[in-house]
């Protein structure tokens, strides 16, 4: 995936209206302040005049105005077709002779941003007015916060530990999610569980830990992996994998075939991100007898497992594995509480360890508070408790999805019912652009991600959420939605 360019300015300021300036004076200011401290630097693009006007609420002449006088010192400058930009030349270079060019450091960075869309979603999620279609996580109404209390009241009353934590994670809650991975058939020494800030810093970590440059990381198509850029960003390559209603299939990609050292397989074989997909047990088996056979590690995420909606999907695959082969990765965030960052990592424990340092190396270990606070939810029984009420209430929400599709959707794109998680993966007939129906949405407020996010071969797909809107949002979401997608049919 390519390297994604960052030359276009976002601005989250508004001018003040109770204020004795005007506002045309206000966004000179704002501009003029903005360029000569160096923040915005020579080259950058400014949204249309259209875009600030309805961002700042004023007409858009106002803007044309404050564009004009900017212009006339020598701070932006514009060009036929490409916009308006800070400029190149002139005062605004002699402004910033002192000043760092701070945008060539970001440019130089191996870290690469997320794609633009991701970008896009991640900042107006947390804006009022946003219908949130799009978030990957659980509604605060399905949050079981009475038990945190409970659990938070209890600690009150005890010892706690407050020094850094041993690099793997505190010993007693290792002790935990040993005994609470056993549920699920995988047994392993706490030597071989490594405490993590989420399943996303699980990943953080292998890619700087264990990656080589220009290694090839294997991931279904579409893959949630395909929406971030943690594995290309220390030169490693995503290459897709056919998937079928079974999961992925290795075998069909001739890529695959050819073996190579240091590659690896990612993949979230329950309740898929984004399809929803569940793997059985018998795909389980091929994928990881596979590749074994070709010494190809397999990065297992599990995130969503305790979120069953129908019936308890099939063991993980590192449940079986006999050769340690799989490095398995789960967590709090998606099943019970995503503010708990913390999730864990288990494999052979010669990998925990070259993890655990990077860990270290990083923050010095996730919160002790919170790893407090995990282990009374996973000994208490209260973890289990929580998530029984959140699967109770996210399967009527699931239903009530289902209900909407049906009846607003019917004719204009296909489905499947999830058994788990709170994703439904849509494929929207007659090949109409997601990305037109992302940009129709994001007009009206509503966000949705659409599917070349998680591979560009899924351009006609969308992802929603039912596990985060009432049910009045949901609705109205998915009838406007609908009103979007005939229109675009009809174009």
């Amino acid at each position: 995936m390519a390297h994604q360019p960052m030359d276009m300015i976002h601005i989250t300021w508004r001018p003040d209206k109770q204020a004795k300036a005007s506002i045309y004076s206000q966004i000179v200011a704002y501009f003029q302040e903005r360029i000569t401290s160096g923040d915005w630097v020579s080259g950058q693009k400014l949204p249309s005049q259209r875009k600030l006007a309805e961002m700042f609420g004023v007409n858009r002449s106002t803007i044309v105005e404050a564009m004009d006088e900017l212009t006339a010192l020598g701070l932006l400058e514009g060009s036929h077709g490409g916009g308006t930009r800070v400029a190149n030349e002139g005062w605004a270079m002699l402004i910033q002779d002192k000043t760092p060019d701070w945008q060539s450091y970001i440019k130089a960075s191996r870290f690469y941003p997320n794609v633009p869309t991701v970008q896009i979603v991640n900042r107006l999620e947390f804006q009022s007015g946003i219908t949130r279609m799009s978030t990957g996580e659980l509604s605060p109404e399905l949050m079981q916060t009475k038990i945190t209390q409970d659990i938070l009241s209890q600690l009150s009353d005890r010892k706690l530990f407050m020094n850094y934590p041993d690099p793997l994670g505190m010993p007693s809650l290792r002790r935990a999610i040993q005994a609470h991975l056993k549920k699920n058939g995988i047994e392993v020494p706490i030597s071989s569980i490594l405490v993590v800030s989420g399943a996303l810093q699980a990943l953080q970590l292998i890619s700087i830990g264990i990656v080589k440059s220009q290694a090839r990381v294997f991931v279904e198509s579409p893959s949630y992996l395909g929406s971030l850029n943690i594995f290309q960003s220390v030169g490693a390559q995503l290459v897709s994998v056919p998937m079928d209603a079974q999961g992925i299939a290795p075998w069909r990609t001739k890529d695959m075939q050819s073996g190579g050292t240091h590659s690896l397989l990612y993949t979230i074989p329950t309740f898929q991100n984004p399809t929803g997909c569940v793997m059985p047990a018998s795909r389980r088996r091929e994928v990881l007898q596979y590749c074994t056979e070709r010494h190809i590690p397999i990065i297992e995420d599990d995130v969503f497992r305790d979120l069953w909606l129908d019936a308890p999907p099939p063991p993980p695959m590192k449940a079986i594995d006999r050769c340690g082969s799989v490095v398995y990765i789960s967590s709090l965030s998606k099943c019970f509480s995503p503010g708990f960052r913390l999730g864990w990592l288990v494999g052979p424990e010669a990998i925990v360890q070259r993890l655990a340092d990077a860990k270290m190396q990083m923050d010095y270990g996730v919160s002790v508070l919170t790893q407090q606070v995990a282990e009374e939810l996973f000994t208490s029984g209260l973890y289990e408790q929580g998530v029984q009420n959140i699967r109770e209430r996210l399967r009527l929400r699931r239903d009530f999805m289902m209900e909407l599709l049906e009846k607003w959707f019917t004719g204009l794109a296909d489905w499947n019912c999830p058994s788990g998680g709170f994703f439904v993966w849509i494929r929207l007939r007659n090949r109409v652009p997601a990305e037109s129906l992302f940009k129709r949405a994001l007009s009206e407020g509503l966000l949705i991600m659409p599917g070349g996010v998680y591979d560009k071969g899924h351009t006609s797909s969308i992802r929603l959420t039912y596990g985060y809107l009432p049910k009045d949002e949901m609705e109205r979401g998915v009838r406007r939605l609908s009103e979007m997608l005939r229109s675009l049919q009809d174009e």
